[in-house]
């Protein structure tokens, strides 16, 4: 008895890692996956995925808007119809404007094909642009929670919206991240009370140095470094749930390529922001964790879904209540 009651008093006194704040998931391919025909169940029940995803803990929903005019190209309309369907869920919006037409990444950053090249005109159309949407957001009763200006950038302009958050590829190169913020603020143009979050994307397949002890360094030098009050998102993450990846070295090597990897992956993310000095952490994003067709996700890994691709919810549908 004694023994038993010796190990219940040390695992009592474990350090407990609190729950962040933010659950969330991008889920922005969902509407063109039901056009297609694509169901999903959980539990051998069919419903529908952003359902799915909230029963489980996701309270905020990253939807992605490009300039585009077609809503097979994440439209503003097509924004606006998957933020009513989030909002009637209970969650509330991050919206992530690419300012393009396509897909917008450290490599790719092309001026939608309808706006003005000048600089001066350029200004002008962004600001009017973030503008309207902004308000078509809130007219239609689904006002944007955090507003991402830019996505994977290293230059943007910010209007008092929304919670203003910047978006930077490879959190975990504090170098890199530091670089950015050493150059972007310009008297008179850009100051640090400008915008409230620091968002990142952390992946593990595509430098073996992306690890939890590079993130921790690089978000703590992010903290020391500039307003005590800022918080930090993973607004971009994903871990393999089977299968294999020729070519690549996941930066935690120790994880399996299983559903349990994929909540040990992201666990270990809120342990990161909660050991971040000054509770600074605010919440992860899983990317795009239902888009069956595009299992591997842009990675070199076959599968970084939390469905298979008949639908079905894996075990790791809960690392979105128990691991953030």
């Amino acid at each position: 008895m004694r023994f038993i009651q010796s190990c219940l008093l040390a695992i009592l006194s474990l350090p407990l890692v609190q729950s962040l704040t933010y659950h969330g998931a991008d889920y922005s391919s969902l509407v063109l996956l039901e056009n297609a025909g694509q169901t999903f169940k959980d539990g051998g029940t069919t419903e529908k995925f952003d359902a799915i995803l909230h029963n489980h803990g996701v309270n905020l929903a990253r939807i992605r808007i490009w300039t585009s005019t077609n809503n097979e190209d994440y439209s503003l309309t097509y924004g606006l119809a998957l933020a009513k369907r989030a909002v009637a869920l209970g969650m509330e919006l991050l919206i992530d404007l690419h300012y393009s037409d396509t897909w917008a990444d450290p490599g790719h950053q092309a001026i939608p094909s309808s706006w003005p090249t000048t600089l001066n005109s350029l200004n002008t159309e962004i600001y009017t642009y973030t503008n309207s949407l902004v308000t078509a957001f809130a007219n239609q009763g689904t006002p944007i929670k955090f507003l991402q200006i830019g996505n994977e950038i290293n230059s943007g302009i910010l209007w008092p919206v929304a919670e203003i958050s910047l978006h930077l590829a490879n959190g975990w190169d504090e170098s890199a991240v530091a670089s950015f913020y050493e150059q972007i603020f310009i008297a008179g143009e850009f100051a640090e009370t400008d915008f409230d979050v620091m968002g990142f994307s952390f992946y593990p397949f595509y430098d073996a140095d992306a690890t939890y002890a590079a993130l921790l360094a690089s978000l703590n030098n992010m903290v020391a470094k500039y307003d005590k009050n800022r918080t930090l998102l993973i607004v971009e993450t994903d871990w393999p749930s089977s299968g294999s990846c020729p070519g690549v070295t996941l930066s935690e090597s120790g994880i399996s390529l299983t559903p349990a990897g994929q909540e040990t992956w992201v666990n270990g993310i809120k342990t990161v922001l909660s050991e971040v000095s000054g509770g600074h952490g605010l919440g992860i994003v899983y990317w795009e964790p239902g888009w069956i067709g595009n299992d591997a996700l842009g990675s070199g890994c076959s599968d970084n879904l939390v469905v298979d691709d008949s639908g079905n919810t894996l075990a790791s549908i809960a690392l979105f209540s128990a691991d953030m």
